[in-house]
C-alpha cells in the first residue's frame, strides 16, 4: 500500500490524472451548488443569495459582478459551473412553479408559505452572525409593520403592475435583488402585485419577449448596485439583514390563502403542503450547511 502510494507521488500521469478527478470533482460540486442557488432564487422563501453565502460563493459572485476583469482571472473555474448551473436550475424551475401555480394555486401558495417558514430560522441565523442589538430587532419590527402596511393598501385599491415591458423589466429588478442581497427573495415582492405566476410561466416556456427585458434588467441592476450593496452590508450587516427578514415576513402574511382553512377537507391537505414546504426548506438549510 505504501509502495502505491510512492509511486503515485513519483508517476507524473498519475499525478496528473488526480489533478484532473481532482478538479472534475470540483467542477460538478459547483456545478450542483449552482443549480441549488438557481432553484432557490425561484423557490419562494429559499433565497438564492442566502444559499450562495451558505456556499461560500457570496463574495466571488459579488467580485464578478463589481469587477469582472480581475474577478474572472481569479475566480474564473469557480464562477464558470456555478452560473451555467444556476441558469439551468432557474430555467426548469420556473416551468415546474408555473405548470402547479397555473393548475393549483392555493396548493402551492401553500406549499410556497412554509418554504419560506422553513427558511426563517437559518435566515435568523445568518442575520445575527455578527452579533444582534436592539437596533436591529427595532429594523426587523419597522420594516414588517411599514411593508405590512404597503402592501395592504396596495391590495385593497387594486393596485397592479402590468405584465408588459414595465412589468418584465420590473421582474428583472426583483431577481437582481434576490441575488444580491441575501435573505431578499423576489417572489415575495412579485406574488403580492400579481406578477410572479405570469412571469414564471414566460421564463419556463422561454418566451423571449419577457426573458430579455428581464435579463437585461437584472443584469443592469446588479451592476449598479453590487458595489453599494456590498459597502452596505460590511457596514450595517446585522441592521440590512434583520429589516431583510421582516420584509419577508410581512410579504408572505399578506399571500397567505386564509380561505383554504376554513373548509375541513381543504384545510387538512393545506397544512400538509405547509408541512412539506417547511420540511424542503429546513432540508436545503442542511444541505448547504455540509
Amino acid at each position: 500500500m505504501i509502495k502505491k502510494k510512492s509511486v503515485e507521488k513519483s508517476n507524473p500521469e498519475c499525478r496528473r490524472s488526480l489533478t484532473d478527478r481532482s478538479e472534475l470533482q470540483k467542477f460538478v460540486l459547483h456545478l450542483l451548488q449552482g443549480a441549488m442557488i438557481g432553484i432557490g432564487a425561484v423557490l419562494p422563501g429559499i433565497s438564492g443569495g442566502v444559499l450562495s453565502v451558505v456556499f461560500g460563493i457570496y463574495e466571488p459572485i459579488m467580485a464578478f459582478l463589481s469587477n469582472p476583469r480581475e474577478a474572472l482571472s481569479q475566480y474564473g473555474r469557480l464562477l464558470l459551473p456555478v452560473l451555467l448551473g444556476a441558469a439551468g436550475g432557474f430555467l426548469l424551475s420556473a416551468r415546474a412553479i408555473g405548470f402547479f401555480l397555473t393548475r393549483y394555486e392555493v396548493l402551492s401558495v401553500c406549499l410556497f408559505v412554509g418554504l419560506i417558514v422553513g427558511m426563517l430560522p437559518s435566515m435568523f441565523r445568518e442575520a445575527g452572525e455578527k452579533g444582534r442589538s436592539r437596533w436591529d430587532l427595532y429594523a426587523l419590527a419597522g420594516a414588517f409593520f411599514t411593508v405590512l402596511i404597503l402592501l395592504s393598501l396596495v391590495r385593497r385599491i387594486s393596485v397592479s403592475i402590468p405584465q408588459g415591458l414595465f412589468g418584465n423589466l420590473f421582474c428583472g429588478f426583483c431577481v437582481a435583488l434576490s441575488i444580491i442581497v441575501p435573505g431578499m427573495s423576489f417572489s415575495a415582492l412579485l406574488m403580492p402585485l400579481g406578477l410572479y405566476t405570469p412571469f414564471m410561466e414566460d421564463v419556463g416556456a422561454v418566451y423571449l419577449p419577457a426573458v430579455v427585458p428581464a435579463v437585461l434588467s437584472a443584469g443592469v441592476t446588479m451592476v449598479l448596485l453590487a458595489k453599494q450593496i456590498t459597502r452596505l452590508l460590511e457596514r450595517h450587516y446585522s441592521v440590512v439583514f434583520h429589516g431583510i427578514i421582516g420584509i419577508v415576513l410581512a410579504a408572505t402574511l399578506v399571500i397567505v390563502p386564509f380561505s383554504a382553512f376554513g373548509n375541513p377537507e381543504t384545510a387538512a391537505v393545506s397544512l400538509l403542503c405547509l408541512a412539506a414546504g417547511t420540511g424542503t426548506a429546513l432540508l436545503f438549510s442542511v444541505l448547504g450547511e455540509m
